[in-house]
Parts: structure tokens; sequence; C-alpha cells
């Protein structure tokens, strides 16, 4: 795991050169310290950035079809003309690699992969930097800009910010599930939903695996102890985590879970993985 992390961040950091908005680096706090204080202390916000691949050697079907939903609902979100290209990058097929989502079952299939492989141009495409507040609106917003670029003719679709991949039969049910909790007005769903279509777990650190971007729906990271059990139990650890924070706040959680709350972070603050609310660390 320790090599898929370096992996990751290396192929991540070698086509992303955009850098998050940050004015100072938070200091280290205890877990005295709330995810919201921490948050409204820090000019660190959290920003999508989604990477889509065409099949055709040419931008402006997607192009138009990103700005078309930008002018429809996708308020904020931004064409990036400087990183996208009109040709294949060859570094895609190592990108996707190691950001394919490996915690869902046949999350992507050798279809996927040869889409990848086969791909002709690269679009990205820049959300706005959001408040903790405003993060899982934002997130609904990505996932329905999503489904337009896929009806447009992305053959492959990753998410930058936590880097994120999953297959287009994947993306479609997450888009499903996120229209149902958006149509049933269901905050708690639409959070949830959020987080398994753009955060990545898990990836490993000293002891822990962690979870990336819980920011991207205004949530703490969460740090599972690696001796817990198998990968997919501390998943659902992960997750079970996140949603108890979600339903009844940070700290009943923190309490409870005997976990405390650290804004030590593994990422610099100008790296999208960063998290501004910190880190809920489980007991060992």
């Amino acid at each position: 795991m320790n090599l898929l992390r370096r992996a990751l961040l290396a192929s991540i950091g070698a086509l992303v050169g955009w850098k998050q908005s940050s004015a100072k680096e938070p200091s280290p706090h205890g877990g005295e310290e709330t995810a919201v204080q921490a948050a409204a202390g820090s000019s660190v916000t959290p920003r999508h950035v989604l990477c889509f691949l065409s099949r055709e050697r040419n931008l402006s079907a997607l192009s138009e079809a990103a700005s078309q939903a930008i002018r429809d609902f996708a308020t904020g979100f931004s064409v990036d003309e400087n990183y996208s290209q009109a040709e294949p990058d060859d570094r895609m097929v190592q990108s996707f690699a190691v950001c394919w989502d490996r915690v869902e079952a046949d999350a992507w299939s050798p279809a996927d992969e040869e889409a990848v492989a086969d791909h002709q141009s690269v679009l990205y495409v820049l959300g706005p930097s959001v408040t903790q507040a405003e993060t899982v609106k934002v997130s609904m917003l990505a996932l329905r800009l999503v489904e337009r670029l896929i009806d447009a003719g992305a053959v492959a679709v990753k998410g930058e910010s936590a880097g994120i991949a999953h297959s287009l039969d994947r993306w479609s049910e997450l888009i499903r599930q996120g229209a149902e909790a958006l149509k049933a007005a269901d905050p708690l769903a639409q959070q949830r939903i959020g987080r398994l279509a753009f955060a990545k777990r898990p990836l490993s650190v000293p002891g822990y695996l962690e979870s990336v971007g819980f920011h991207l729906v205004g949530l703490p990271e969460v740090y599972v102890p690696e001796t817990a059990g198998s990968e997919r139990q501390i998943v659902a650890i992960m997750d079970a985590v996140a949603d108890e924070i979600a339903q009844r706040g940070l700290e009943p959680t923190l309490r409870d879970r005997r976990a405390s709350l650290s804004f030590d972070s593994t990422y610099e603050p100008d790296e999208f993985k960063f998290n501004p609310y910190g880190v809920v660390r489980l007991p060992k």
C-alpha cells in the first residue's frame, strides 16, 4: 500500500499543476479543537478537479458540453485551458491504474482500461473553492457535471482532488443515487454519495490506513489502525465513522469511538488532498 500511495501521489502530481488556494499554513492542533473551528481559522478550502478522457482527438464536444453545464447549473466551475489537450497523454494509463476504486466490487472492467489506453484527448474542469457549508452542494453539482460529460462522449472520468476513478457503469450508478438523494432532499444521503464518488480509500500511512478526499463533503479524514482487520473491514469502519460524524456530530463520535482529532497532515496545505477539517484517528 505504501508503494501504491507513492505512485498515486507521483502520478497525480505529474499531471496536475494547479495549487490549492491558501494564504497560510495552519498549525497542528490537539483533539480539543473541533473541525469546524479549525476550518474557520484556515484559509484552505476544498476544490474539485475533474479529468475527462475522450476518444476523439478534438476537445470541442466535451468542452462545449462542460461550458453548457456551467451555464446551466455548475456555477463556479471552469474549463481549464492550460492542462487540457487535444492529444493523448501517455501518463494516463499509469494514473488511472493507481486511481481505480479498489473497494467497490467490479469497480472497473477491461473495457474501461482499454478506453483509457485508447483515449485521444484530455479535458480538465476546475471546481470553485468552497466553504465547508457548500461542499455537499458542490459535490452534487460535480456529479451532475460528470453525467453531462459522459453523455457528451467522455470514455473515462477521474476525480483528481483525491485521485479516484470509477468505471462508467459505476459513475452512472453514483449519478443515479445522487439524483435520488437530491429529489428526496436528503442531505445526509447526498453527503454519503459525494464521499463515495470523490474520495479514495484506503491508502497507507505508518500504522494506519487513511481516507483521502472526505473534505470534499465537509468531513475530516478517518485513520484506522492497520491491525483493525482486512482492508475491506477497515474501509467499512472508515465509512461508519464518517456516517456517524455526519449524523451525530464530531464530538460525540470522538467520545464514543475514543478517537482523537488531529491537524497533523501528511499533505501540504497547497495540495488538493489536504483536509482543512483535520483527521479523526481511531485508537490502536
